[in-house]
């Protein structure tokens, strides 16, 4: 299946907006082919994340996919291209497949970890509470779908909030697969990879992702991404 056939099939609860912000395809972090310093401290997510596992998480499995993609890029026509770039270059293309994953994962993981924060959760706000009002009927709508999009993932990936053309989506992505590749613009994301959560939770996804929800999900980042 291709990955814009999978993403839209992958839709859940997609209504138009009435209220669409502008283009915020300039709004987006301009994330680079590097590890982010963490906007808090490793054992500030305690104790819904433990600094253990952000230290294996942010560590180790995002540093490595910085050092593969930049071996990978090396001496080739996505070297000196954005992180952006090389990953809307890339996909789809299966000779590109190594700098596609890893690139990719250096986004998703450095907008992750943006989503979350300290004394998180909670309702939205501003532009992004009334778009997804207007999206999902509500916000306990709204988080009915993040949180069974996130629970049905199979296996690796992701689920995310994004702005697909004029309507606002839960969709969820396998793999390193992200909405850049598809033309959408990402809002918010919940990383269901099991080194996301195994140490904290081992086989409780849904746990994870309650926590996520209720305790971590950085909302005033959600709303920058809005603005």
């Amino acid at each position: 299946m291709k990955r814009r056939t999978f993403i839209k099939t992958a839709s859940a609860g997609a209504l138009a907006l009435t209220c669409m912000p502008g283009d915020n395809r300039a709004k987006l972090p301009a994330f680079e082919i590097a590890l982010p310093e963490l906007d808090y401290a490793r054992d500030a997510l305690e104790p819904h994340i433990s600094a253990r596992t952000l230290e294996f998480h942010h560590g180790k499995h995002h540093q490595g996919y910085v050092n593969k993609t930049k071996t990978f890029i090396k001496d080739t026509d996505y070297d000196g291209l954005g992180l952006a770039e090389i990953i809307q270059k890339s996909a789809g293309d299966e000779s590109a497949a190594d700098i596609f994953n890893n690139a990719a994962q250096v986004f998703n993981h450095s907008f992750y970890w943006k989503c979350m924060k300290p004394g998180g959760g909670g309702t939205p706000s501003g532009k992004a509470a009334a778009a997804i009002n207007s999206a999902f009927g509500g916000y306990d709508q709204f988080v009915e779908a993040l949180k069974a999009a996130a629970a049905s993932q199979f296996g690796s990936g992701w689920a995310w909030l994004a702005i697909d053309g004029s309507e606002l989506k839960v969709v969820k992505t396998g793999n390193a697969d992200t909405p850049l590749a598809h033309d959408m613009i990402p809002l918010l994301t919940i990383d269901v990879w099991e080194h996301a959560y195994y140490l904290d939770y081992q086989n409780r996804r849904g746990d994870y992702i309650t926590a996520f929800v209720e305790h971590l999900l950085n909302w005033d980042f959600v709303e920058k991404n809005f603005a």
